[in-house]
């Protein structure tokens, strides 16, 4: 077994370092400083394997430290990522069940494969858990994206939450992948943005004011692995087409945000192991793949690649560097913040092989568009997909960043590119040492994670494949209304002419023949203008799918300079704008010279952050804004984003196209997508004869020519150097420098949950549920938008009413999602969906339901509130697929703050399963063919739950019997799959149980 030993040297070195998880460096809870456990010879048997799959108070040691670093610039940025945690020794476990689940403790089962990686001039990077020192002949064919979790799955395999019957599930891929098989997985480290990040802190706060009144050392509440939040999500293009936009559109989002920022300031601050990006840095997956990503973690002399999970969902784009890395919901975050293992379900990995190069001209956008319809063709749901093939030497890093980033459209978990030449080159661009790439190249191709294209490849087994020739992309634009509706740029006028006549749908306008040909006429400020249908009224460059690519960064500079020297313009009444998603871009386009020229095109820089892509364009001028509503102009957006959906870039654009920057450009000049680019001009030159879109569109050795001479490495270390020191406004939020946060009892944005209220030391252990009304009675396939606050906050709702009392005025409401710090407001828009079926209302559709004792029509949160003053228990009957959907912390959190104690369904979707344990609710399933129906259950009764009262008793899937006051009763399973989830319902949830934990320490 490999210990360090640690000095009081090394200590301080280390403090000066940012530093990750112990939870990822450690092979086991008992590798540790100052500890050692004797194994045991049953301790390989599957039978006990079995019985430990999880944890206990002992492998919370994972969770340990004494003290954790935090992120300092005084050192090399660029240097391998040095982590360390100081472990202490548990304190005796009192729990009987706890201590019967330590008796079982492991060292790690693989330590004899833990081997040297050597340095070519002598001495050793680190050491590693080898895979080829397995010696089975199965991990040579599995995929790359499946080798990460396997080496993850040996680092932590401790026997409780990881097993080794799960490292032979990954092992055993191929039989096991298409068995809907679960693994534990624990990520390197978690990336948030600002709207998800928020209540991540807020529970952190919330910990450590628990782990003060319980008289322990609050500094213990800090995230256990590295955790980065970019500030990326509050921009909104207000200002445009004006030197000091960037600016004039910060002062309005401090003005909006003010108590938001200080909140996280503050975290940024009190936490360590923690990282906070301040506004104006750039978008959270481009700062993700230019700075943040590690490749490979050197943790104290331990390597192992890096992974990650995010509360975003194009986290994904951070698979085009090597890293595996996807979007989850932030219940899962929490968890992994805090040591604990994620269960996923053992993917599919689909083998997308490249070939050829693309054509002259084409784009990556282009490519994207043309993969992302290829692979919602083919059916990538829950899949991995890895790219591979000789086509790969072909397309530069951030092409590949630029597919991986559109994961979530295509529908995959990740769309994954193993490290290689390519990958290697990119990190020395972007400013890493020579070290760290020397170090991240010798690691992978010594664990056989490295591709090299100059050597013969061994054949690996995929679920399924496809095939492209790049080649065969052709430029493109996607929509109107959806991210894989792929149009051929030759195509589109046609394509445009079938959406009007086709009727309403992704596809259709329904426009009437008559109608089509309409031109509205008004004044913007004073000259004449028009819209006709397909009026281009928003052209945004914009997103990290494309500003984090220099070529079409550049190539969209590169049409704005010969537009401008051919004399056209971009009518005023188009809202252009720029938002790159770092400063790099700005530094590069500088230096181009193309800056000057998109700005002569209206598009200058309004803001570093998710701005148009998400929705945050802005208004339209009001000339604008009433010419499409008093005409009906079905008017068009142009956006280099990756999603489209209509009503999400602007409530006034109803088409909505993806595409390359430098299309945007095109597009902005024609003023229209009603267009045939190979036969109509798009505009009039200063000659006055007639210029096409050949005349301005760049050849890819301009592209190329521009990229080499204009994107430099020093640009990247002189951005991310300075990347915390913020800006005038974030320095001067005055934030108190306490590490307990003082909360605010006056805010409607921050408050504190009172998730730790009255918690004592001692567990709770399990309780049943006796006599419980039925809140909400629901069919199937309820999703988690159903369940979840989300939109905007309607006038009449609890959650309104909450505000108006507080003073806030309705123009003020803001969104559920910029309030998720606030539980007050969450839980009253928790079941507030308008578009809800409760069968208690029998066929009445929105967020009500009835009052069983006293008949009345409530809201949802009104009822609950009752039910919770009674102090009578309250479940949830649902039919199948309930949770389904995105994952949502509040879809969870929120039904637990309104007293629900247990769903009873047909089935769960997985995460929202897990979720409901995390947060302490008890998920029943019905037996195989029965449900509400058919065992004539009305919502009407009043529900009985029989649970053994001592946690040991209970078992992962038993039966447990449920009673009614109308003398039925019929068996459920309780849906406790783990000894993981048994620990946390015996705490009353993930968040007490850590805390509980730590105190022991």
């Amino acid at each position: 077994m490999y210990i360090t030993t640690y000095t009081s040297a090394a200590l301080r070195r280390a403090s000066r370092t940012r530093i990750a998880s112990s939870s990822s460096s450690i092979s086991s809870p008992f590798s540790s400083i100052s500890r050692s456990v004797a194994s045991s010879p049953a301790q390989s048997s599957p039978s006990l394997a079995n019985q430990c799959r999880s944890f206990s108070a002992t492998s919370a040691l994972r969770y340990l430290r004494c003290s954790i670093p935090r992120w300092s610039h005084g050192v090399d940025w660029k240097s391998p990522v040095s982590l360390t945690a100081q472990i202490r020794t548990a304190a005796p476990v009192i729990d009987r069940f706890e201590r019967k689940i330590a008796t079982m403790a492991s060292e790690n089962a693989f330590k004899g494969i833990l081997t040297s990686l050597p340095k070519p001039g002598g001495g050793d990077f680190g050491k590693f858990y080898s895979l080829p020192a397995l010696n089975d002949p199965r991990i040579d064919k599995l995929p790359y994206s499946i080798r990460i979790l396997l080496e993850s799955a040996i680092r932590n395999c401790d026997n409780f939450q990881v097993t080794k019957d799960d490292v032979e599930k990954i092992i055993d891929w191929e039989k096991n992948s298409p068995q809907q098989v679960e693994i534990p997985f624990k990520p390197a480290r978690v990336l948030l943005q600002d709207f998800t990040g928020v209540p991540a802190v807020v529970d952190l706060a919330c910990m450590r004011d628990a782990m003060n009144k319980l008289g322990s050392n609050s500094n213990k509440i800090n995230p256990l692995v590295p955790v980065d939040l970019v500030i990326d999500h509050s921009v909104q293009v207000d200002v445009t087409r004006s030197e000091n936009a960037v600016h004039a559109n910060m002062e309005l989002e401090f003005q909006r945000n003010k108590e938001r920022f200080a909140f996280l300031k503050w975290g940024s601050n009190a936490f360590t192991n923690m990282l906070v990006v301040p506004p104006g840095s750039g978008i959270v997956h481009q700062v993700n793949l230019e700075y943040l990503g590690r490749v490979v973690f050197n943790t104290d002399g331990m390597l192992y690649p890096d992974s990650v999970v995010g509360t975003d969902s194009h986290t994904t784009m951070i698979d085009g560097l090597g890293v595996a890395g996807w979007g989850v919901g932030g219940i899962e975050a929490e968890a992994a913040m805090l040591g604990q293992p994620m269960s996923m379900v053992l993917p599919g990995v689909v083998g997308f092989k490249l070939s050829g190069k693309l054509r002259n001209g084409v784009t990556a956008t282009d490519l994207v568009l043309t993969v992302t319809q290829m692979l919602r063709k083919h059916g990538v749901v829950g899949k991995f997909v890895e790219f591979y093939g000789d086509g790969m030497g072909k397309i530069s890093l951030a092409d590949r960043a630029t597919i991986a980033n559109m994961s979530p459209e295509y529908g995959a978990t990740m769309g994954f590119f193993p490290v290689d030449h390519i990958t290697l080159q990119y990190l020395k661009l972007t400013g890493r040492s020579d070290e760290t790439i020397a170090m991240i190249e010798a690691y992978l191709r010594a664990n056989n994670m490295f591709v090299d294209y100059n050597e013969p490849q061994q054949d690996r087994v995929y679920s399924s494949y496809l095939q492209l020739d790049l080649a065969d992309v052709e430029p493109c634009v996607s929509g109107p209304k959806r991210p894989h509706d792929r149009v051929p740029l030759k195509e589109m006028k046609a394509d445009w002419h079938s959406c009007l006549d086709n009727k309403v749908g992704f596809k259709g306008f329904a426009v009437p023949k008559e109608a089509q040909e309409k031109v509205a006429k008004f004044s913007f400020h004073g000259q004449p203008a028009e819209l006709k249908h397909g009026s281009v009224v928003i052209a945004a460059i914009t997103s990290c799918t494309n500003t984090s690519n220099p070529s079409v960064m550049l190539g969209a500079g590169l049409v704005a300079k010969k537009a401008c020297e051919m004399g056209l313009q971009v009518k005023p009444w188009i809202k252009t704008s720029l938002a790159p998603g770092s400063g790099v871009v700005t530094k590069y386009l500088l230096r181009s010279g193309l800056q000057k020229y998109l700005n002569e095109q209206g598009f200058h820089i309004v803001g570093y952050g998710c701005t148009t892509c998400i929705g945050n364009s802005g208004d339209l001028d009001e000339s604008v804004a009433s010419a499409i509503t008093e005409n009906d102009i079905v008017a068009a957006a142009v956006l280099s984003g990756n999603r489209n959906f209509e009503g999400r870039v602007h409530a006034l654009t109803r088409a909505n196209y993806l595409a390359s920057p430098p299309l945007v450009v095109a597009y902005a000049l024609a003023g229209t997508v009603d267009i045939d680019f190979d036969k109509e001009p798009i505009g009039v030159g200063k000659d006055g004869n007639n210029v096409y879109f050949k005349d301005v569109w760049p050849s890819t050795e301009e592209v190329a020519e521009a990229v080499q001479s204009s994107v430099l490495p020093d640009m990247f270390k002189s951005t991310y150097e300075a990347i915390t020191k913020g800006n005038p406004m974030w320095n001067h939020l005055s934030v108190p420098a306490s590490k307990l946060y003082s909360w605010d009892p006056n805010s409607t944005y921050i408050h504190e949950p009172p998730y730790f209220k009255n918690m004592t030391m001692d567990p709770p252990g399990p309780s049943g549920v006796k006599d419980a009304y039925c809140i909400l009675n629901f069919g199937d396939s309820i999703t988690t938008d159903h369940i979840s606050p989300a939109g905007s906050i309607h006038k009449d709702s609890p959650a309104a009413k909450y505000l108006l009392e507080r003073g806030v005025e309705r123009r003020d409401f803001n969104s559920y999602g910029s309030r998720r710090g606030n539980d007050e407001v969450m839980a009253r828009g928790t079941f507030a969906n308008i578009r809800l079926v409760n069968k208690l209302l029998n066929g009445e559709v929105g967020p009500k339901t009835v009052h069983i004792p006293t008949g009345e029509k409530l809201y949802v949160f009104d009822a609950a509130t009752r039910y919770k003053a009674a102090g009578q228990d309250t479940i949830v009957l649902a039919g199948a697929e309930y949770g389904s959907g995105s994952s949502r912390d509040w879809a969870a959190k929120g039904p637990m703050l309104l007293g629900v104690k247990a769903v009873i369904a047909k089935s769960f979707e997985r995460i929202h399963r897990s979720n409901l344990v995390g947060m302490g609710i008890v998920p029943l399933c019905f037996k195989p063919g029965e449900d509400a129906d058919s065992l004539g259950l009305t919502g009407h009764e009043r529900y009985t739950i029989d649970l053994p009262s001592k946690i040991s008793e209970i078992r992962p899937g038993q039966d447990v019997t449920v009673r009614t006051d109308g003398g039925k009763s019929f068996t459920c399973i309780v849906r406790f799959d783990t000894e993981v989830e048994l620990a946390y319902f015996n705490n009353r949830g993930i968040l007490p149980y850590v805390i509980r934990q730590l105190i022991k320490q």
